[in-house]
């Protein structure tokens, strides 16, 4: 695995790749509870590590980026995986509600292990899960922070709901 830190506005991100794919993308908050493994390779100049940077750097810039363009192989259950496959199909200024997921992928009674699966995604940003939404387009729990899911809204000009819990 090669790895490379980030930093973004929301933070300090840390992108893993492979030879084949970007594996991860740890969150600030990952970033600072976690550490690499000793085997993994520093590397900025990994095509993989190349590419999520330029597109990342744009996006925080305001562009308007295609994240599908990057290749992603997250580590997961079959269920996980067709939950992030969803993800990476939502456009960029979109939401879409944990039911309309589980409604995608043929588990209509499934949004609450949608949100567990999306609670999960180990490649935040790229593969989209902060686009995420209640139904009524309020704010649910974000793995790294609501400040952070709030701040990515914000950029893409996606109106949100606070949740009055």
């Amino acid at each position: 695995m090669y790895h490379q830190l980030y930093l973004s506005p929301v933070g300090q991100l840390r992108i893993v790749a492979d030879d084949i794919a970007l594996r991860q993308l740890w969150l600030p908050n990952e970033v600072e509870r976690r550490q690499p493994e000793s085997i993994w390779i520093d590397d900025a100049q990994h095509p993989i590590i190349c590419l999520v940077v330029k597109t990342l750097t744009d996006y925080f810039a305001g562009k308007k980026v295609d994240f599908s363009l990057i290749p992603c192989e997250p580590e997961g259950s079959e269920f996980q995986k067709s939950v992030w496959h969803q993800l990476k199909s939502i456009d960029y200024a979109k939401v879409v509600s944990y039911g309309d997921i589980a409604a995608a992928i043929n588990k209509p009674k499934g949004a609450q292990a949608v949100g567990g699966a999306v609670g999960a995604n180990p490649i935040a940003i790229i593969l989209p899960c902060h686009r995420v939404m209640g139904k009524d387009n309020s704010l649910t729990g974000y793995s790294g922070g609501l400040h952070v899911k709030k701040a990515l809204l914000e950029l893409e000009g996606i109106p949100y709901k606070e949740n009055k819990r």
